[in-house]
């Protein structure tokens, strides 16, 4: 099964599906967390140690893997029938991939954007036990102002839309309160 939650900023969209995760642990499911922040400056790596903390303090034995880039591999080598994996989150993951197809742009290398959002599209129904994509909802506010935070809006749009086509459940959350569209 697949359970899409989004949410803006501080929307509680993290809490809400490491309390989902509990649910299937307290089922003897295996957890499994693929982070995919990177600490690209002091603030990030306030937010990342923020995540560590609240996992340590959820009691639930996660296994963490990092992964930045390579989702779709990931999922593949971690799903199983007793397995639940949370992903936090998928914007970020965009984000790494964006600054990643900016730098190499200027290098005259192809973007693998659209490669990697295909392998993950297209993994999905394949996947075995329990997985929960955090994403933000980034479509409610004003249209950015630059190019690549455009680009960032448009495709998180996107991703969300593919995500949700195929998710069993979607749910959004507001102010810590999850609201079931799906």
């Amino acid at each position: 099964m697949i359970h899409l939650v989004l949410g803006g900023a501080r929307s509680g969209k993290s809490r809400y599906g490491e309390s989902i995760a509990k649910q299937y642990a307290e089922q003897g499911f295996r957890c499994v967390y693929v982070a995919t922040a990177t600490a690209l400056d002091d603030e990030m790596t306030a937010r990342i140690a923020k995540h560590q903390q609240d996992r340590v303090d959820s009691n639930l034995p996660w296994q963490l893997i990092e992964t930045p880039m390579a989702l779709a591999s990931t999922l593949q080598n971690y799903h199983a029938d007793d397995c639940v994996i949370l992903v936090d989150c998928l914007t970020l993951y965009l984000s790494n991939h964006l600054i990643a197809s900016e730098e190499t742009h200027r290098n005259g290398v192809d973007d693998l954007w659209q490669q990697q959002k295909q392998a993950l599209l297209a993994c999905l129904p394949s996947l075995k036990g329990q997985v929960i994509f955090i994403s933000n909802e980034v479509g409610s506010g004003i249209v950015p102002l630059g190019e690549l935070t455009r680009r960032f809006a448009d495709e998180a749009g996107w991703l969300n839309q593919a995500i949700a086509a195929q998710a069993d459940k979607v749910s959004l959350v507001v102010a810590g309160i999850p609201i079931s569209i799906k």
